[in-house]
């Protein structure tokens, strides 16, 4: 679903990542992790078209992409749940949950009974505004808030961040059955780390804005990554 090859990119005069090559399939979670400030959030703002990369090739889907705004990769299937959620805090649950509509054609305009299903607590509080919500329930808007997209390939940016520890439990089964229904490829930036062990299948490690180990959990133990994401 998502094939990377030798992207860099840059702020400015300031180059963060250094040609990066990674894949992600359908039905698989490919996880992300470092420490702090090696790149991951700029990978996914670059995959996702909010940042545009210097020079690489992004393929989704078969498709190679030029540099589409985040707007068109939305509606060519990439759902993208940013760190600190950006939730619209004045807007009602249900109305955050619709903004998600503009990618999709007419017919589709409606919010699926599953979404309600995956988070129970959007359906009790769909007229509560945004921005009175608690952290974790802002963080299950914002994943549903993508799903509403119908995405092929859903990119998290540490969904668990500030998160109390039954919600992370909930979105890593939510997280876990959307890879096993195989209609989808999920990157995921996590630094939970047994989080991150536990619900992925495949592992890309950054240091610096270079790839500096990946592989599968049949390739890398847990204590190879875990010392690979150390400091």
């Amino acid at each position: 679903m998502l094939k990377i090859e030798n992207l860099n990119l840059h702020y400015g005069s300031s180059q963060i990542l250094h040609d990066i090559s990674m894949g992600a399939k359908l039905g698989e979670i490919t996880c992300v992790m470092g420490t702090n400030g090696v790149g991951k959030t700029s990978l996914l703002k670059a995959i996702s078209g909010s940042h545009p990369r210097s020079s690489g090739t992004i393929t989704i889907d078969g498709q190679v992409m030029g540099k589409p705004s985040a707007h068109a990769l939305a509606r060519l299937g990439v759902g993208y749940v940013p760190q600190g959620r950006d939730v619209f805090p004045l807007l009602s649950v249900k109305e955050n949950l619709e903004t998600g509509f503009a990618c999709l054609p007419a017919a589709e305009r409606f919010i699926p009974d599953e979404i309600y299903n995956l988070f129970p607590v959007l359906k009790e509080m769909q007229a509560r505004r945004g921005g009175d919500l608690s952290g974790g329930q802002q963080q299950q808007l914002a994943i549903a808030r993508a799903l509403i997209t119908k995405p092929k390939l859903l990119l998290l940016d540490e969904p668990t961040e500030g998160i109390q520890p039954n919600i992370i439990q909930q979105i890593g089964r939510v997280i876990c059955y959307l890879r096993d229904l195989g209609e989808m490829a999920i990157v995921l930036v996590e630094q939970y780390f047994d989080f991150a062990y536990e619900n992925s299948d495949q592992f890309v490690v950054l240091r610096g804005g270079k790839t500096v180990s990946s592989g599968t959990k049949k390739d890398i133990s847990r204590s190879q990554l875990l010392e690979a994401v150390s400091v």
